[in-house]
């Protein structure tokens, strides 16, 4: 009878520790996608920026750029921090900075604007680090790709809408202040929200001090050149939409295909809305065969397929928006090496190895950037009209990307769960 009792209040026990940790997930999960609109709204009101803050269209992409530098460095803190402190403190904290950021990107004044920005950056990184933090660690490691996918699927969720419902709302009349004051205030609620929603969580006593505790979790993820794989391939992955899509696709259709404003708003948001499918599908597909890098390899194909069709290929010989849902699609394979740099390094570091993963991740875009708009205004000699060839130039290079990155997976040891071979290693929380 009373191994009777204390089986029933392990079942209860663990269903209430499955509950929190989807709830801890979910909301985790909302906060990445808010940071995700306001990473991608820049790409639809360029015109308006560009008048609001005196710059060239080239001035405001660097302008947006600068989310990138604040989203990579302190995607490393966010790291470190979780594994020590938790997603309790820490995420909600992230949101108020992402709604202040917000808040002064709305002033209309460019220093203001740029400090900013590179506050949505800092925000951000927690939310992301955060949801990904909780998928990889409160869950079962059968269950790792599929939720980090999901994950994903939320902050390419996000994405979209910041294309999809930024855009109509500003052609409609919608002033961008106003928009970016809105997401402040948003942001700023997301905070509060967090703080009561996200389970506590019982702190790590460390055996020493955080500081040399932290710095000896960065050393054991760096050192291991399955970390730095990791995080080549998903930089190279994901600057066809982060830079190419989420910054220029949207004057790209404008100016080198002649489409009128909401109908390039709508073809470009159709690549995170891609995303959205992919992301979650193919972290599903890898778990089911219990391998990473064939995934990856086979996303990253339809990626630089899809691309190259998009820079070199005729016209309306597909339909509308089929080019940019597929490429979205296959770039959803950028998420899996998420998985795998986790799986590739001590589980008392999870946290420290997805921060990292950001961290080299989101440099690309950062440091890449201002290059391929730089590279854009040389070929292009600063015209105020952009033609197709010097778009096909600039991005060029994207299509180099995706083929090494292609050729760095087959460079990458797998760890599915069809390659462990010591089950004691696997964390089983949940």
């Amino acid at each position: 009878m009373a191994q009777a009792t204390i089986r029933l209040e392990t079942k209860a026990d663990t269903s209430s520790r499955v509950r929190m940790a989807a709830v801890a997930w979910l909301v985790a999960a909302v906060f990445y996608f808010l940071q995700s609109a306001l990473r991608s709204a820049p790409s639809v009101m360029i015109p308006q920026l560009s008048e609001a803050f005196g710059l060239t269209a080239m001035g405001v992409a660097s302008l947006a750029g600068l989310f990138y530098y604040g989203y990579s460095s302190f995607s490393l803190v966010a790291g470190a921090a979780m594994d020590r402190v938790g997603p309790k403190r820490l995420i909600p904290i992230g949101a108020a900075v992402l709604g202040v950021g917000a808040l002064m990107f709305a002033t209309g004044n460019q220093a203001a604007a740029s400090v900013g920005r590179l506050l949505q950056g800092v925000g951000g990184a927690f939310s992301a680090v955060g949801a990904m933090y909780i998928a990889s660690n409160y869950f079962q490691p059968s269950r790792a790709a599929s939720l980090i996918g999901a994950t994903q699927m939320f902050g390419m969720a996000g994405g979209s809408a910041g294309q999809f419902v930024a855009g109509p709302a500003i052609a409609g009349g919608l002033t961008w202040k106003s928009f970016w004051s809105a997401m402040g205030v948003a942001g700023l609620v997301m905070g509060i929200v967090l703080f009561v929603l996200l389970p506590k969580q019982e702190q790590k006593k460390e055996p020493t001090g955080w500081l040399k505790s932290s710095l000896r979790a960065f050393g054991v993820v760096f050192k291991n050149p399955q970390s730095i794989l990791c995080g080549l391939i998903a930089g190279l992955l994901f600057i066809p939409t982060t830079i190419f899509d989420m910054i220029w696709g949207v004057r790209y259709l404008q100016e080198a295909h002649d489409l009128e404003y909401g109908s390039a708003v709508m073809r470009s948001a159709t690549v995170p809305l891609g995303w959205i499918i992919g992301s979650p599908l193919l972290g599903f597909i890898s778990d089911r065969l219990g391998r990473r890098k064939p995934v990856i390899i086979g996303g990253a194909t339809v990626l630089f397929i899809c691309l190259f069709w998009i820079l070199y290929g005729p016209r309306d010989v597909f339909p509308p928006y089929l080019l940019g849902l597929v490429a979205g699609l296959g770039s959803g394979a950028a998420m899996l090496p998420y998985t795998v740099i986790k799986e590739a390094n001590p589980p008392e570091f999870g946290g420290t190895a997805t921060g990292v993963m950001n961290f080299l991740n989101f440099t690309f875009s950062a440091l890449l950037a201002p290059v391929f708009g730089g590279i854009l205004r040389t070929v292009s000699g600063g015209a105020a009209h952009i033609e197709l060839t010097h778009y096909q130039t600039a991005f060029m290079p994207l299509l180099l990307g995706v083929a090494i990155a292609i050729i760095l997976v087959m460079c990458l040891k797998e760890t599915g769960p069809t390659k462990r071979t010591d089950p004691a290693e696997e964390i089983t929380e949940i």
